[in-house]
């Protein structure tokens, strides 16, 4: 795909394809680069592209999100009133499925309330000018990426990224450890705004606003060029890699 060529139409048919959570998670997306492939990239790229398997705390923080930024939608998932995910209960209505617990739902309630409640964060999640769910594509060096913000505040030229937390006292450090960084450096280079972070702890319900400085920003940028430098030497360059070759190599 070369970006110089397309027509506004084509942009404009690629970011609704990009808009579909079925095609920005699925196949169609995949011919991007995202921040969710710099991990595997630096780590272990003999995972990259693979699925990642389902689990309660992606569900979860799904779930969330939909409930602070499109709670019209709320009604996609399912909920079981179970005291855990070992009754026959739960496993005869779930079908096998992974599926929310009415306590689930409680605590994702409350961390909803929480984050309504303030008004800092309401200040710039909510308004006339802000956009939910809102997909982006473009070349980031020289590479194409996609990504999809959970608010685009044009008013004060803004993403918005609403994230939780174990431990919100240690969000500085699990920031970068969840490579949050180069998320933030992608995301500027897409949409053009900086980036800032709205941050809920899933226990305590405390709130963090956390804007992004240029080192946190330069620190993303380093991930992904060595991002780009690993799919180029595993995958883009050559039809397939011997991975009998693959070496991690360090200084200690």
């Amino acid at each position: 795909m070369n970006l110089e060529d397309l027509t506004q139409e084509n942009r404009d048919h690629i970011l609704s394809m990009l808009k579909d959570d079925e095609q920005y998670y699925g196949e169609y997306g995949k011919q991007f680069l995202s921040n969710s492939d710099i991990s595997k990239l630096l780590k272990n790229p003999r995972e990259f592209k693979k699925d990642t398997e389902p689990n309660i705390h992606l569900l979860v923080g799904r779930a969330f999100h939909t409930a602070v930024l499109e709670p019209e939608k709320m009604g996609q998932f399912n909920v079981i009133d179970s005291s855990s995910r070992y009754t026959n209960k739960y496993k005869s209505e779930s079908g096998g499925e992974m599926t929310l617990l009415t306590s689930d739902m409680d605590n994702i309630n409350m961390m909803k309330d929480a984050i309504d409640a303030n008004d800092l964060v309401q200040g710039i999640l909510r308004g006339p000018n802000v956009e939910y769910e809102v997909p982006g594509f473009g070349e980031v060096m020289g590479e194409l990426w996609k990504g999809k913000a959970d608010a685009l505040n044009h008013d004060d030229r803004l993403i918005i990224d609403v994230k939780t937390t174990s431990d919100i006292s240690k969000f500085h450090v699990s920031a970068k450890r969840y490579n949050y960084d180069s998320q933030a450096y992608i995301y500027n280079q897409l949409f053009g705004y900086d980036m800032v972070f709205v941050v809920i702890d899933k226990k305590t319900h405390q709130l963090g606003f956390y804007d992004c400085s240029e080192n946190f920003y330069l620190g993303g940028k380093d991930k992904v060029i060595e991002a780009v430098t690993a799919y180029r030497l595993y995958f883009k360059d050559q039809d397939e890699f011997d991975w009998s070759n693959f070496l991690i190599t360090e200084t200690l």
